[in-house]
């Protein structure tokens, strides 16, 4: 009888021990689904936040223009409107010059330096020099003061390569007119800095821009990228910009962004407005791309180095405009 209870207590036994081997697996499969569970969960929460985190950014670049400092529709005269800003280190990397290194550095905008007609003049001036050639990509460039002009993927000196033609094309009266309006914007930037205009010197590159949407070919079309105007040209201490086209009317697209640490802060282009600004990276700025029609402008920039300074362009000698 002692066999038969043996045999049964064995049975039992083995009985058990499944059991427990069942529970165990099941246990352990309810743990691996658990720990899944709570992986993919981790895992969606990360993709959130990075696919949300990615979206503010695209959107802080492409389309999130948080404030206008000037619209367009609007008439900034005669004072101009003034933005303060803290002058960032880059000014201490460089020589220091008493009347002329920025102590105060901001961004202002006026309509009351330029008049629209006069605008217009040079605008047919940049229309002219750059039917010439132009670049095969979206943006076109002229430089009166060094004969830089686009033509496809380089760039040529105009007065070299078209010689006596350039009389045809430019006349002694336009000259005089951008030289004119230099000297104004130098004087409207000396007297909202604080600065002795006579320590003021034009430096290069100053340019006429011609801005469409068609496609870049080149680095030198891609112009929307953000920078910083003291870093790029080390010359650099004051920017001027004198639109030549209307915001909303000759093209879309292509505001002039300053970008803040809080907030991205855009002027929209009048024709005859100057926006000047200091060149340090208190003043990050890019240009929206250009969606539709053309964009003329004329970046006029300003040194306090003797050393890097350039003179007025002068129509060449032997041609007769």
């Amino acid at each position: 009888m002692a066999l038969p209870r043996q045999r049964n207590a064995k049975g039992s036994n083995a009985t058990e021990i499944e059991k427990k081997i069942k529970r165990g697996n099941a246990l352990r499969q309810g743990s691996t689904w658990r720990s899944s569970r709570g992986l993919m969960a981790l895992l969606l929460v990360a993709l959130s936040v990075f696919g949300v985190a990615g979206w503010l950014y695209v959107s802080s670049l492409d389309s999130d223009i948080t404030e206008t400092l000037v619209s367009k529709s609007e008439l900034v005269s005669p004072q101009p409107r003034v933005y303060s800003v803290q002058c960032s280190e880059d000014y201490q990397n460089y020589q220091r010059y008493p009347g002329c290194t920025p102590l105060k550095c901001g961004r202002a905008v006026t309509d009351n330096v330029v008049t629209k007609e006069e605008a217009q003049v040079l605008r047919r001036l940049a229309e002219r020099g750059l039917a010439l050639a132009g670049s095969g990509g979206g943006a076109s460039i002229l430089d009166l003061h060094s004969g830089a002009l686009s033509m496809g993927k380089q760039f040529v000196n105009i007065y070299r390569y078209f010689g006596d033609q350039i009389g045809e094309v430019f006349t002694q009266e336009d000259f005089q007119l951008y030289r004119n309006v230099r000297k104004r914007i130098q004087a409207a930037i000396a007297e909202t800095f604080d600065l002795d205009p006579t320590l003021m010197y034009l430096t290069k590159p100053t340019f006429f821009s011609r801005i469409n949407s068609t496609e870049a070919k080149t680095q030198h079309d891609e112009y929307w990228h953000p920078h910083i105007d003291k870093v790029t040209y080390g010359s650099f201490d004051y920017t001027s910009l004198l639109y030549l086209s209307d915001y909303g009317s000759d093209f879309t697209g292509g505001r002039f962004i300053f970008m803040d640490q809080n907030a991205n802060r855009t002027v929209e282009p009048r024709a005859g407005r100057v926006s000047f600004f200091s060149s340090g990276s208190e003043n990050l700025h890019r240009v929206e791309k250009v969606t539709w029609g053309t964009r003329y402008a004329i970046t006029v920039s300003f040194t306090c180095d003797p050393a890097h300074a350039i003179s007025d362009p002068a129509m060449p000698e032997g041609t007769h405009g």
